[in-house]
C-alpha cells in the first residue's frame, strides 16, 4: 500500500504539469461571471429536478422512483466523469477530432484561477473569454450532464441499473466529449468547417435523441406495448418538470453567449418565441387530428420547440424563431406519433421523437435562417454565420456526422455491455417494477 501511495505521489506532479493560458493583464468581467454563473444554475436545474420530473410523470406508478433516480445519478456520475477526462477531452486543444489529455482532472486550474482564460490557447484560433475557467468548465459540465439523462427516456422502464452506469461513463467520454470538441473548441472540423450550433443542437440534441434511437432498437419494446395502459401515472409532474425545463432553458441557451451582453438577450427572446409557437403548433395539430388537444402534447410541443432553437438561438431574429416553433411544433409532432407507430419502435418517452428530430429542424433551419449581422465582428463585417446554400451545406454535414458517429458508437458500447453484465432487466422485474427491483423502495 506504501508503494502504491508513494507511486501515486510521484505521478501527481506529471498529471498537472498543464495550465490554461490567460492574458497578463486581463480582467474578469464580474457582470458576465454572474451571468454565466445564474446560467450554469439554470442549466443544472434542468436536469434535477426539470428533467428528473419531467420523465416520472410519464411512466408508471412501479417506475416513478426508478426514474427520477436515472437523471438525479447521472448528474454525480458525468460531473465525475467531466472531471477527471470529459473536460479534456472535449476542450483540450488537440486536434480536430479530439482534445487532449492535458487537463485530466482539471489538471493546471489552480494556477490562474480567478483570470479570463482563452479556449484552444496556444493556437491561431484561440478565443478569448472574460470569466474564469472554473465557470466556463462547470457551465459546460452541465451540458455534459444532461446529454445522457436524455437518452434514458427513451430506454425508460427497461433497463438495468448497472447497465445505466457503465453506459452513460462510457458514452460521454467516447461519443458526448469528442462531438463537443468537433463543434466547441476552437480546433475542432466542425467549427472549421463553419457550421453554426450555438447551444447544443448537434451536441446534446442530435446526439442524445439518436442514441434514444438506437437504445430503444437494441433493448426492444417494452412488455406489453401496445396492448397494455401505459399512460403516464402523474402528468402533475410533468408538467412541473417541463415548466422547469422551460425556465431553465433561458441559461442553456441565453448562456451560451458566455456575455451579459445583447446576444444573450437577443436569444432569450429567441427561446421564449420559439418554445411558445411549438407549443400552439403542437396542441392545434392534435387538436386537430385527435379531437382533443392533452396536457401531455402541450408540454412535448414546448420541449421541441426549446430544442429546436437551441442550435439557432444566438443567430435568429424573433419572427425567424416564430417560424422555426411552429415548423418544429408541427414536425415533431408528427414524428412522436406517426413516424414511431409507423416504424414500431418503442421510444418510451420520445427521446428521438423529441429532442432528435427537433434538433435536426433547428439545425438545418439554422442554416436558412441565421441574420448575419448578429455575428458580426471587425473581420467579417456582414457577419460569421449568415443564412444561405453555402451555410445549410455545412449544417447537413454537421448533423449527418453526429448522427453517424453517435449511433454506431453507442451500438457497439450497447454491444459491449449486454454481451458482459447484460443491458435489460428478466421479464418478471419488469412486470413488478424497477421501483422495488432496482432500488427496493416504492412510491407510496
Amino acid at each position: 500500500m506504501k508503494t502504491f501511495l508513494r507511486r501515486a505521489g510521484l505521478a501527481l506532479p506529471v498529471i498537472l504539469v498543464a495550465m490554461p493560458a490567460w492574458a497578463a493583464d486581463a480582467k474578469v468581467d464580474a457582470g458576465d461571471t454572474a451571468w454565466m454563473l445564474t446560467s450554469t444554475a439554470l442549466v443544472l436545474m434542468m436536469t434535477i429536478p426539470g428533467l428528473a420530473l419531467f420523465y416520472a410523470g410519464m411512466v408508471r406508478k412501479k417506475n416513478i422512483l426508478a426514474t427520477m433516480m436515472q437523471s438525479f445519478f447521472i448528474c454525480a456520475l458525468v460531473s465525475v466523469v467531466w472531471m477527471v477526462a470529459g473536460y479534456s477531452i472535449a476542450f483540450g486543444t488537440g486536434g480536430a477530432y479530439f482534445g487532449d489529455f492535458s487537463r485530466l482532472f482539471l489538471s493546471g486550474l489552480g494556477v490562474g484561477w480567478d483570470k479570463p482564460f482563452s479556449l484552444a490557447a496556444g493556437t491561431d484560433k484561440a478565443v478569448a473569454t472574460t470569466i474564469p475557467e472554473t465557470v466556463y468548465l462547470m457551465f459546460q459540465m452541465t451540458f455534459a450532464i444532461i446529454t445522457p439523462a436524455l437518452i434514458a427516456g427513451a430506454f425508460a422502464d427497461r433497463m438495468k441499473f448497472s447497465a445505466l452506469c457503465v453506459f452513460v461513463a462510457l458514452w460521454s467520454l467516447l461519443v458526448y466529449s469528442p462531438v463537443a470538441h468537433w463543434v466547441w473548441a476552437p480546433t475542432g472540423w466542425i467549427a472549421l468547417l463553419g457550421a453554426a450550433d450555438f447551444a447544443g443542437g448537434t451536441v446534446v440534441h442530435v446526439n442524445a435523441g439518436v442514441a434514444g434511437l438506437v437504445c430503444a432498437l437494441v433493448l426492444g419494446k417494452r412488455l406489453g406495448y401496445g396492448t397494455d395502459n401505459m399512460s403516464p401515472f402523474n402528468l402533475g409532474l410533468a408538467v412541473i418538470g417541463a415548466a422547469l425545463l422551460w425556465v431553465g432553458w433561458f441559461g442553456f441557451n441565453a448562456g451560451s453567449a458566455l456575455t451579459a451582453g445583447g446576444r444573450a438577450g437577443m436569444a432569450m427572446l429567441a427561446t421564449q418565441v420559439a418554445a411558445a409557437a411549438a407549443t400552439l403548433a403542437w396542441t392545434f395539430a392534435e387538436w386537430m387530428t385527435k379531437g382533443k388537444p392533452s396536457v401531455l402534447g402541450a408540454i412535448s410541443g414546448a420541449v421541441a420547440g426549446l430544442v429546436a432553437i437551441t442550435p439557432a438561438a444566438g443567430y435568429l431574429l424573433p419572427g425567424s424563431a416564430l417560424l422555426l416553433g411552429l415548423v418544429a411544433g408541427v414536425v415533431c409532432f408528427w414524428a412522436a406519433t406517426a413516424l414511431k407507430h409507423m416504424l414500431g419502435y418503442d421510444d418510451s418517452l420520445d427521446a428521438f421523437g423529441v429532442h432528435g428530430v427537433g434538433g435536426i429542424v433547428g439545425a438545418l433551419l439554422t442554416g436558412l435562417l441565421a441574420y448575419g449581422p448578429l455575428t458580426a465582428d471587425a473581420k467579417n463585417p456582414g457577419g460569421t454565420v449568415v443564412a444561405g446554400v453555402a451555410q445549410f451545406i455545412h449544417q447537413v454535414v454537421a448533423v449527418a456526422a453526429t448522427i453517424v458517429f453517435s449511433a454506431a458508437m453507442t451500438y457497439i458500447l450497447l454491444r459491449i455491455i449486454g454481451a458482459t453484465i447484460g443491458l435489460r432487466v428478466s421479464e418478471d422485474e419488469e412486470r413488478e417494477g424497477l421501483d422495488v427491483v432496482l432500488h427496493g423502495e416504492r412510491l407510496g
